[in-house]
């Protein structure tokens, strides 16, 4: 069978990447299917993650205005598609030319889209133009349900969506681990993208709250510096540059939660959430803003971790210093995040794309 994925690139270091290259390769080396994947603007080249060398990339060019743009999108697609013929078409696209693909495109060929965000999802503060956010999610549920097959990564993330044509298959842990952190170290651990919906600026503020009892702890965050100066900014006006350490992204991060006590994720919005099944695969407790949404189908509250009320910096900074201040508590939810990871092994999460995709064909 030939799948095609659209997505806008492949060339980051994001997690949408990492699953997209973790699904593609068990595809075709454990399910024998062939794998195209369409980028924009050469988002194909240079590759972090590893991609099974027989996948077939493509790429539309897109620039110019509003309009120069929307129709290089669409002509663009249809030509791409006209040449691969795929049985199935899967797009991993948060953006909203993504939710115009079933729009654009009049074949028979099933659509399935791939949700890795909320519906709520803000890339930046929203300060004005309310009315054109609410038109943007408006559209977006609507086109929601005009794909042959809406897949979300939770029940939670289902439930936002309210649609009839969906169906929840979670990201598949990419590793096995046969070590686990032992908890003792003095550090805690967090990865993302410094961008505005990550809510990094979040965790910093809490941070600052949190030495001022435990100046001896450190905070390691993960995640590309570039694309946000500010939160080293944010961090000196803190005055908490001794205790947080910036790391650019790197591909072995299952190896860095093992020298981590606990896990922290402060983001304004998340699909999904997969550091967390990293995290506590590696044995690691989570705590968590209850953000849409998420985490708190990953998270259970006291078993695994901490599901925090979004924005209560209070509760935040309250779970962290149960954590520091508690081994044993700190240990025995290490220990349930460990069994609470196994439910997202790779072949059975696979097994079920596999099975969804043989009945949208067949259909």
């Amino acid at each position: 069978m030939k799948l095609l994925y659209i997505i806008p690139n492949i060339n980051n270091e994001g997690g949408v990447a990492r699953v997209l290259s973790v699904k593609t390769n068990y595809l075709i080396e454990r399910l024998g299917y062939e794998v195209h994947i369409l980028t924009q603007n050469e988002g194909f080249s240079p590759l972090f993650y590893s991609f099974n060398s027989t996948i077939f990339y493509h790429d539309l060019l897109l620039k110019g205005s509003f309009f120069q743009f929307f129709n290089s999108f669409s002509k663009g697609l249809k030509s791409k598609i006209k040449t691969i013929q795929p049985d199935v078409i899967i797009v991993s696209d948060n953006g909203l030319k993504a939710y115009l693909i079933p729009f654009i495109l009049n074949i028979n060929t099933p659509i399935i889209f791939e949700c890795h965000s909320s519906k709520y999802i803000e890339e930046s503060k929203v300060t004005q133009y309310f009315a054109l956010t609410k038109i943007k999610i408006l559209f977006k549920q609507l086109a929601a349900r005009r794909f042959t097959k809406f897949v979300a990564l939770s029940k939670e993330s289902l439930k936002e969506w309210n649609v009839k044509n969906g169906v929840v298959i979670p990201n598949p842990l990419w590793f096995e681990p046969t070590t686990f952190s032992d908890l003792k170290s003095k550090k805690v651990i967090a990865v993302g993208r410094h961008t505005y919906e990550k809510g990094l600026d979040r965790m910093l503020q809490i941070w600052q709250k949190v030495i001022q009892k435990h100046s001896d702890w450190i905070l390691e965050i993960y995640g590309k510096s570039t694309e946000n100066g500010n939160l080293r900014l944010l961090a000196e006006d803190l005055n908490i540059l001794n205790n947080v350490i910036f790391y650019e992204p790197v591909q072995n991060i299952n190896e860095k939660y093992l020298d981590a006590s606990f896990y922290l994720m402060t983001s304004r919005y998340e699909g999904f959430g997969m550091v967390l099944i990293e995290a506590m695969a590696s044995g690691l407790p989570c705590v968590a803003y209850d953000c849409p949404c998420g985490p708190r189908g990953i998270i259970s509250q006291n078993e695994d971790g901490f599901l925090i009320e979004d924005g209560n910096e209070s509760d935040f900074v309250k779970a962290i210093a149960t954590l520091i201040e508690n081994t044993t508590l700190r240990r025995e939810l290490g220990k349930n995040a460990k069994l609470a990871s196994e439910k997202y092994h790779i072949d059975a999460i696979m097994a079920t794309w596999n099975h969804l995709f043989i009945g949208i064909k067949k259909n």
